[in-house]
């Protein structure tokens, strides 16, 4: 299957090849087998948002043993070993050095988005499997790249969606697929942040190109293809900035998203005057039978998941939750040691990321051109037209 966007009125078509996956259940290895041969990881990208991960979730995963820790800044390294007591001869300051005295099995990519795609490229071609975070690569064509050189060297290429890793979004998923309250047409989504400049000025987000419909929106998307188990044929978005918030590009977004049957009406916001949503956002989903109305922690409480079906004919019930082992970041890591040791592909590979690439590509060109993207499926090989 290729996914591919088109701009209305001057007939120019971007392709790029999507390959559609059997999604496998974490958890499929032996859990003792796992924890005795853990993946011998490296970590890429010790910033604040790198340095979290290596004290709050790395720690707790036992099916990993973090060998080595690689950052050009040195000061980024001095701060991970006071912070982490983490030894001296761990810390390198080139990935080179690091893979030759460590000898991983599987590369972490914690750094900023233009380190994504280079750092993917060199753990790839030292013959390591490559957990990175979203999104993945800057543009459709690095995506698939990217993706073609994992499955040529037969090696794991995960991105870490971690919104998908919480009770509420699996159990809506489910909840679709089912039908249980018929068919599903219409999808409404807030999200809403205030992001001002801190005592120490503005953050890195506040100065990006696209600090909301790339940096955050991304996982908004990726949730949708989750839950609605297909993939968007067009959109249209908008996205601005008001002249007195402390961001560089658009902080604000709305956009319609028709996937096929459904539709979906995004509005997002990191200068939002409202009050605050779960980092997933709140969602309102129609049924021919009844409303479920949701929304997820995302990677911080896990009791801020709630689901709230409301039929038809009956009254409103909180449903029960299913239990998720590690959540967020924690469950894309296990799922990433799971599959490797599996044998199998991620359910957030690259492969199946290209997907949320190409919706938030899409995206960003609806809302620079001001006009609706087409979205669409044909079958051949990937060419620009």
């Amino acid at each position: 299957m290729v996914l591919a966007y088109q701009k209305f009125g001057d007939g120019l078509k971007r392709h790029v090849r999507i390959l559609v996956v059997t999604r496998m259940k974490p958890g499929m290895a032996n859990a003792s087998f796992r924890t005795v041969n853990p993946l011998r990881l490296m970590q890429v990208g010790l910033g604040p948002h790198g340095r979290n991960w290596a004290r709050r979730v790395i720690p707790h995963i036992p099916e990993v043993d973090l060998v080595a820790y690689v950052d050009t800044d040195t000061r980024a390294l001095a701060i991970l070993r006071e912070e982490s007591n983490v030894p001296v001869e761990r810390c390198f300051e080139s990935l080179e050095d690091a893979i030759a005295v460590t000898k991983p099995e599987a590369l972490l990519n914690t750094t900023a988005l233009p380190g994504h795609a280079p750092i993917i490229r060199a753990g790839l071609d030292a013959g390591l499997h490559v957990l990175v975070e979203k999104p993945f690569a800057p543009s459709l064509a690095i995506a698939q790249q990217l993706v073609d050189a994992a499955a040529m060297r037969n090696l794991v290429l995960m991105v870490s969606q971690n919104y998908r890793f919480f009770p509420a979004p699996r159990m809506i998923a489910r909840l679709v697929r089912e039908e249980q309250l018929g068919a599903l047409h219409e999808v409404s989504i807030d999200f809403r942040r205030y992001s001002a400049a801190g005592p120490g000025g503005r953050g890195r987000h506040h100065l990006e190109v696209q600090p909301l419909l790339v940096d955050m929106s991304i996982h908004h998307f990726d949730l949708t293809r989750l839950i609605l188990g297909r993939e968007p044929e067009r959109l249209f978005c908008e996205a601005w900035n008001p002249a007195w918030t402390s961001f560089s590009g658009p902080s604000v977004a709305f956009a319609m998203i028709d996937f096929d049957d459904v539709m979906v009406s995004y509005r997002a916001s990191w200068v939002s005057a409202g009050p605050v949503t779960p980092w997933a956002g709140e969602w309102s989903m129609e049924f021919e039978h009844g409303e479920v109305v949701w929304t997820s922690a995302a990677d911080s409480d896990v009791t801020q998941d709630r689901v709230v079906l409301r039929p038809r004919a009956g009254r409103a019930r909180t449903l029960k939750l299913p239990a998720v082992q590690r959540t967020g970041t924690s469950g894309t890591l296990t799922e990433f040691a799971d599959a490797i040791r599996s044998g199998r592909e991620p359910e957030t590979s690259g492969r199946n990321n290209i997907g949320t690439i190409a919706l938030m590509a899409a995206a960003v060109e609806s809302a620079t051109l001001r006009r609706p993207v087409t979205i669409f499926e044909t079958t051949g090989a990937a060419a620009a037209i």
